[in-house]
């Protein structure tokens, strides 16, 4: 391209700035020089100098015909087709043109001889725009390599946005404000704006509006619901499908592995968070990357989370006049001008005024205006009981006043909807509902797909609501799906109606929730019913509800949000729920006893242990003084939940003699094999390897493995689980060889059953890597340790239990590499967490604090480090007892940090007596116990007591031979005579 290459001045409207956008790449593709004019018919007079302006630049002018353009059906737009009449037929030569609109054309816009652009593809499209200036292109069938931008017309490859507002009107400097925000990327992190102002102002038109006109712009563009957290993170997690990553159960690390994907992709992408009204749950789904995340709210308060703030005005006047005549093409300028001064320029009553005047073409405007501007709700006979200024009550009033004369069906459907979410109203549900479940009129309309349809086209002409269609059950015909209602008008419905409407609304909506139940929360396959039926709990009254399938349905959500790991969610839901029912049937009754239950769930699940504890153990109290009879299986599962949370506090050995008693009980009154028993069963296992009971807690994993195998096959996640469970309690007995074959094999299967960063999934790579490191396979391990505890960093956090149990083994792998100084940083940062999350008497808060003292020695600081392990000793023997095997390894530090400092007596004295324990507690051939055996023979040479010394070594050294060959590296050590040692390795349960 040169100085001399032909001249393109393209004209657009800023609707049309995607289609601007590709015009222009084609044209300097195709070695034109060209200058984008951007033009606002709301702004721009329309004197015939508007376009002979552009004549005094070179070449010719390109105009782009649409919607904009095309609307000369009042007075300011049919100036326009005068200024094209006047102008083109002298300076034809000058201009050529676009259409990218599917309305027909007026003549004085046909005279241009347009292109049309709109409903072909990007290569024929092409061809019509360059044969416009005499360029030929040839039609070809390969695949362009290059990447081009995104023809309009096509969609980004991922995209779930509401459809786009035709009628969309003005704000151009708020959406050019937004644009700059959005792409000024300087600190190279994600580009994060608030759209902000009151209620109806039209926030979240003006968010699809954007996402819409900037589509080109991006390869994804996801719009998130964010009214409630619950249908927020469900509406995240959803992502995941799209970006390849498979559903793992829980919601938190699917939105953790979105968050990942978005982070590195080098894809463009768009967030949409929608009504984002709580900023303080709602902040953990912002992404990282250098995407664009643009969030609508009432709250100013996003700004403290990073956020630009943009306000949105109302409506100037100009804005409210061309978008009321383009709302109700009956109203002349002056018209919409009255009504807009009426409405206050309010965006939201703009739109439902309009699309009233727009119902009722014989009502005269002025007289409507009149009314809106001085009558009161209760003069159009409805009661409001919010406090909505003035002019939101009587626009509403009239219009719901209208519905209950002129369509009356219209009006009842309209008083059922307001008991369902604003944000979504589930039509669909309704419409597909037992006809016994509403009123003999509704269901007679429901029933029938074309009154069903007309009625929801009257509510959305009458109250400007907005309606989403989807193809019909036959795939012939479209019907809607859902439909939108703006919360101070769901509101407004809500506090206008009498106590007996209120109450058949709340029954109604109930019984239709009942009927769009699945009953299968724990099956995957339904989560995605769950998730929409949840927003709809508390405006129905479910929670209230004293009824037993309504009580039923919540129960089912509950469990469908423990599933997915939605603590916070669950808690405020079981937490309302229990109030209410509590009060109304009595604790010892069978929902609440149940709900009893998923609340002390949820607490745990929040790692609110002492309130699960007491929450717990109350629900055992209330089922045993409702008796036995009818409830075994709510006992189990209670004492299953319990149990979970005495081995989170520690309490390992109050937790095995409860899942003890209950797995017997389950055994006997459910079978041997049904999921509730192994569930059980395997808690059992889990708890006897905590108390250091490993050969027990072995036999009871292969048993449980055994059975799985035999119900669910070998590659179900359950399987998988209990295979994990076998090898981690092989290792932890010193049978490294077995464990890792087996872990070696597992890890292959999760990667290919389940997602690669799911969290049973990265549990199997971390005990692959305490394998290989017994295995003395120290860089494999170091690197595969390393890869699971940074893809948990960006899934959990660094404080998350996952996290913590993986970087105190990664921080003691550092230590055996020499990397002493980090070791210790990450050890003291470990013990830390622990001890702010569990309490300092914790035994995990203890152990890690004992893996600090051994990197101290290693460092040198040995008075440091024998005061840091005769302390944790100390703890963990007041803890656990003397006989724990994580005591008798804090003893094995001990004596070593004692010989250290010189205390050679000491460190036998302590040596002798945990050898005896050791021995009596797991034998003489477990790993701790030689290890013990082998530290004390070095203490008793350093004392004198050589020949003791070296028969206690040569004993040592055959039984470790024998466990694991004369070659592997643990019996190399220990043949050097060098210090045995114990890494505390917190356990997941």
């Amino acid at each position: 391209m040169t100085e001399d290459s032909p001249h393109i001045t393209v004209v657009f409207a800023g609707q049309s700035e995607r289609w601007a956008a590709w015009v222009d790449e084609e044209l300097l593709a195709a070695g034109f020089r060209t200058d984008l004019v951007r033009w606002d018919p709301l702004r721009r007079p329309p004197e015939g100098s508007a376009l002979t302006d552009l004549l005094a630049a070179p070449g010719r002018v390109l105009l782009m015909l649409d919607d904009w353009y095309l609307r000369f059906d009042s007075g300011r737009y049919r100036a326009w087709a005068d200024v094209l009449r006047d102008i083109v037929p002298t300076h034809r030569h000058r201009f050529a043109a676009l259409s990218v609109t599917a309305r027909p054309l007026p003549e004085a816009a046909r005279a241009l001889g347009p292109a049309e652009l709109r409903g072909v593809g990007r290569d024929e499209a092409r061809r019509r725009l360059l044969g416009l200036f005499g360029v030929t292109v040839p039609r070809t069938t390969g695949v362009a390599l290059e990447r081009r931008r995104r023809f309009p017309d096509d969609l980004p490859p991922v995209w779930n946005v509401p459809r786009r507002n035709r009628g969309f009107t003005g704000r151009r400097p708020t959406l050019e404000r937004l644009r700059a925000l959005l792409t000024d990327d300087r600190d190279g992190g994600p580009s994060l704006v608030a759209v902000h102002g009151p209620g109806g102002v039209g926030k979240t038109q003006i968010a699809m509006e954007y996402a819409h006109r900037y589509a080109g712009e991006y390869d994804i563009v996801w719009w998130v619901r964010a009214a409630s957290s619950a249908t927020a993170r469900e509406n995240l997690a959803a992502l995941a499908g799209e970006l390849g990553i498979r559903d793992g159960g829980e919601l938190g690390p699917l939105i953790d592995a979105v968050h990942n994907a978005l982070r590195t992709t080098d894809q463009r992408w768009l967030l949409v968070l929608d009504a984002a009204e709580d900023p303080d749950r709602l902040a953990g789904l912002l992404p990282d990357g250098r995407g664009h995340v643009l969030i609508t709210s009432h709250r100013q308060s996003w700004s403290a989370h990073g956020a630009e703030l943009v306000e949105v005005p109302r409506f100037d006047r100009i804005e409210s006049v061309a978008y009321a005549c383009r709302r109700a093409t009956r109203l002349t300028e002056r018209e919409a001008d009255l009504l807009a001064d009426a409405l206050e320029d309010l965006p939201l009553l703009v739109d439902q005024m309009a699309a009233w005047l727009d119902a009722h073409p014989t009502t005269p405007v002025s007289r409507y205006v009149a009314e809106i501007r001085d009558g009161s709700p209760s003069v159009f006979g409805v009661v409001a009981g919010g406090d909505d200024p003035r002019p939101f009550q009587a626009v509403w009033a009239m219009a719901v006043n209208t519905l209950h004369e002129d369509a009356p069906e219209a009006h009842e459907l309209l008083k059922l909807l307001a008991y369902f979410s604003a944000d979504v109203v589930p039509v669909r549900l309704l419409q597909s509902a037992r006809s016994a479940d509403l009123p003999p009129h509704l269901a007679r309309m429901a029933a029938e797909p074309s009154s069903w349809n007309s009625a929801l086209r009257t509510l959305s002409e009458s109250t400007a609501m907005w309606l989403e269609y989807e193809t019909g059950p036959q795939a012939d015909t479209l019907t809607v799906g859902t439909l939108r209602m703006h919360r101070l008008f769901h509101r407004f419905v809500r506090d206008s109606l009498p106590p007996e409407d209120r109450a058949h609304a709340s029954r109604t909506a109930c019984r239709v929730l009942v009927a769009a139940d699945p009953r299968e929360p724990t099956q995957p396959q339904h989560w995605g019913r769950y998730a929409e039926l949840i927003p709809h709990l508390a405006p129905s009254g479910a929670l209230e509800s004293d009824d037993e399938d309504v009580r039923t349905l919540v129960l089912n959500c509950v469990e469908y949000l423990r599933m997915r790991g939605e603590g916070e969610e669950g808690l405020r839901i079981t937490g309302r729920a229990l109030g209410h029912w509590s009060a109304a049937s009595g604790p010892t009754d069978n929902k609440v006893l149940v709900m009893s239950l998923q609340h002390a769930n949820m607490l745990r699940v929040m790692g609110r242990y002492a309130e699960a504890e007491d929450a717990g153990r109350a629900v055992l109290r209330d089922l045993a003084a409702a008796g036995a009879d009818g409830r075994g299986v709510e006992t189990l599962r209670a004492v299953n939940g319990l149990g979970g949370t005495l081995m989170a506090l520690g309490k390992y050995d109050e937790a095995g003699g409860l899942y003890q008693r209950a797995a017997g009980d389950a055994a006997g009154l459910l079978g041997g094999r049904v999921p509730l028993t192994l569930r059980l069963r395997t808690n059992l296992a889990t708890a006897l390897g905590l108390q250091g009971r490993y050969e027990e807690s072995l036999a009871l994993h292969r048993a449980v493995l055994g059975a799985r195998v035999a119900v669910h096959g070998g590659k179900n996640q359950l399987t998988l689980l209990s295979a994990l469970n076998t090898a981690w309690v092989l290792r932890l007995l010193g049978r490294y060889g077995e464990a890792l074959a087996i872990q070696e094999q597992n890890s292959r299967l999760h990667r290919q059953v389940l997602d690669r960063d799911h969290s049973q999934t990265l549990q199997a790579e971390h005990n692959l890597a305490l394998c290989m490191r017994r295995e003395g396979n120290v860089p494999y391990a170091r690197a595969m340790m390393r890869s699971v505890l940074e893809r948990l960093v960006r899934r959990r956090g660094r404080h998350h239990p996952e996290t913590l149990l993986v970087t105190s083994d990664y921080a003691m792998l550092l230590r055996g590499a020499g990397e002493t100084e980090e070791a210790l940083g990450l050890a003291e940062r470990t013990a830390e967490l622990y001890a702010a999350q569990l309490g300092d008497a914790h035994p995990y808060a203890i152990g890690a604090r004992d893996n600090s003292a051994l990197v101290l020695r290693d460092l040198g600081r040995h008075r440091a480090a024998r005061a840091l392990a005769e302390e944790t000793m100390d703890r963990m023997n007041r803890v656990l007892g003397p006989d724990h095997v994580w005591s008798l390894g804090c003893a094995m530090n001990t004596a070593g940090a004692r010989a250290a400092t010189g205390d050679v007596a000491g460190a036998v004295a302590l040596g002798r007596d945990a050898l005896a324990r050791a021995r009596a507690r797991v034998g003489d051939d477990h790993v701790l116990t030689v290890n013990l055996q082998a530290g004390l023979a070095l203490d008793l040479r350093a004392a004198g007591e050589t020949d003791r010394a070296d028969g206690l070594e040569r004993d040592a050294l055959r039984r470790l031979a024998a466990a694991l060959g004369e070659e592997h590296p643990q019996t190399r050590y220990m043949r050097a005579g060098l210090r045995p040692y114990w890494d505390f390795e917190p356990q997941p349960y």
